[in-house]
């Protein structure tokens, strides 16, 4: 009898993808952008630039930091580390990223919307947590949750993002 590999752990990091664990970035990310728009408080003299500016940073240094994190992993497991794992591990890691996009687009057009100051944080808080049980609720689907699961991960990542909410309106009094 041959010893075969389980198709999974043939595919590598394909199988991966078909588990939807590359949204994981996503929801950790979108999650991130919530929680630096209430940290964010209040902000200086511009305060739609510094928290466009705060967002997307903040995005950067925790993909950088995730990437850093992913190859040091591999590096001390013994893993190779050259230009195709670097690529893999900056590739894979792009989504936390990604999701601090939405929330700083959404404060950069609120002038043009008319929307003051405090209206652009909560929007962009809104725009973060829709992106995040969005993001929660995708995932579980690529990974071949059933509708019930589907479902279920989403209302979690629901009451998750609104922690962030009650503490923001907790914060302010």
């Amino acid at each position: 009898m041959e010893d075969r590999a389980t198709p999974q752990a043939a595919a590598g990091p394909q199988a991966d993808a078909a588990e939807g664990r590359e949204y994981t970035g996503a929801v950790y990310g979108s999650l991130l952008a919530a929680s630096v728009v209430v940290g964010a408080g209040s902000l200086g003299s511009a305060p739609r630039l510094e928290l466009v500016l705060l967002l997307l940073c903040t995005g950067a240094v925790s993909w950088a930091s995730r990437v850093y994190g992913r190859l040091f992993k591999q590096r001390i497991t013994g893993g190779s580390l050259g230009g195709k794992e670097v690529r893999g591990a900056c590739t894979d890691e792009w989504p936390v990223i990604m999701a601090a996009v939405p929330p700083a687009v959404a404060v950069a057009v609120t002038p043009l919307l008319g929307i003051g100051p405090k209206g652009a944080v909560w929007l962009a808080l809104g725009v973060a947590l829709a992106g995040h049980v969005g993001w929660s609720t995708v995932a579980a689907r690529s990974a071949g949750a059933t509708g019930r699961a589907v479902l279920i991960a989403g209302a979690v990542n629901l009451v998750l993002g609104l922690v962030v909410v009650v503490f923001k309106v907790a914060s302010k009094r």
